[in-house]
């Protein structure tokens, strides 16, 4: 008699725990609670150990309940924004191409070092998609696992990407100062140094600092470059035709202060300088300078083969080469080499051109 009715009152102290157990806020620990109430029931029903054993049990499965059911699922691990990272291993460049063959045509170059999302694999082809653009390229040249992964945190940097419409980039850390060039809203840059307020960042090369609140911050691998088909303009010629082509032939190519090497590394004007050589137009070896030749003409006229020319507050120092569809070729930075950007990824000081037709 006296076994059964320590038996109800355990029945029941189960049930009465269970129940204020649901009351509990959040703020208890749910392994502190379960551990609690089995030390509890456990030297309460010390003289029938049956019974504290049966009762135990019960409620470390009401406690636990099931695994499958209470287990959150896990975030796939990412790098830099990857969940299959690939990184380049070349020279230079990796060829993207449309279809998974060197018969296919080119869709982008993936620069050295670039990080990619390997969707797939046929054969000795990678399917990736890297920035704006989606193709192959050969597996080959591709870091993966964990090789990609301690790739990456050598050579990944923090970006700031501008979130306003046009961000005021500065000589120094203040509103005081005078503004040393304009960025357009989803243009990234590299940053230099956190300053808690303002960010110490970089444009082709030069420093100069951008306010905290108008950016975001994330970690990155640089990215594919596209190399969509350029659509020209009624009246383009022949001439301009060929050059933005042979221009746009050495993307992904290196960036070398004071370089004149079309292939071992150049600067922005040195870029221009070969380029428009080639068509038998000599100009000097600074952008400074090669802003005085031609006849300066409105943005909006801009053709390609025309030369882009932009500046700080002290004046003009890079230039780029018109490709049409609001793009521009040229040598940026030792971090991304020749690429195509906006042409009005930051606001130019002035447009000239050279070509008379």
């Amino acid at each position: 008699m006296r076994s059964e009715f320590r038996k109800a009152i355990a029945v029941c102290m189960a049930g009465t725990v269970v129940f204020g157990m649901s009351q509990i806020t959040a703020e208890a620990s749910g392994k502190h609670v379960e551990a609690g109430v089995s030390a509890v029931l456990n030297e309460s029903l010390a003289g029938d150990t049956e019974v504290g054993a049966g009762v135990a049990a019960m409620l470390g499965q009401s406690l636990t309940g099931d695994a499958e059911v209470s287990e959150v699922p896990k975030e796939p691990e990412t790098v830099c924004g990857y969940t299959n990272l690939g990184i380049a291993q070349v020279e230079n460049h990796l060829n993207i191409r449309e279809g998974a063959g060197e018969e296919y045509d080119l869709v982008g170059k993936l620069p050295v070092d670039a990080g990619c999302e390997i969707l797939s694999t046929e054969g000795e082809w990678c399917k990736i998609r890297s920035g704006k653009v989606t193709g192959y390229v050969k597996g080959e040249y591709l870091l993966t696992g964990e090789d990609a992964a301690n790739r990456a945190d050598e050579v990944k940097t923090i970006v700031a990407t501008s979130v306003t419409q046009t961000l005021n980039a500065r000589v120094e850390p203040n509103t005081d100062c005078s503004i040393w060039t304009m960025i357009a809203e989803g243009e990234e840059l590299q940053l230099l140094e956190d300053q808690g307020e303002w960010l110490k960042v970089d444009v082709d090369g030069d420093e100069c600092y951008v306010a905290r609140e108008y950016v975001e911050l994330s970690e990155q691998l640089q990215k594919a470059m596209t190399m969509t088909e350029i659509r020209y303009g009624e009246g383009i010629s022949d001439v301009r035709v060929d050059m933005i082509q042979y221009a746009c032939q050495f993307v992904g190519n290196r960036y070398v202060w004071g370089g004149t090497s079309l292939t071992n590394g150049v600067d922005c004007s040195g870029f221009t300088m070969r380029i428009y050589e080639k068509y038998g137009i000599y100009l000097p070896h600074s952008s400074s300078a090669q802003s005085g030749y031609g006849t300066k003409i409105n943005p909006s006229d801009a053709k390609p083969g025309d030369l882009f020319f932009y500046g700080n507050g002290g004046g003009i120092n890079h230039v780029a080469m018109y490709i049409g569809n609001g793009q521009v070729v040229h040598a940026s930075s030792a971090r991304t080499g020749i690429k195509i950007s906006n042409a009005f990824y930051r606001s130019p000081i002035c447009v000239t051109r050279l070509l008379s037709d």
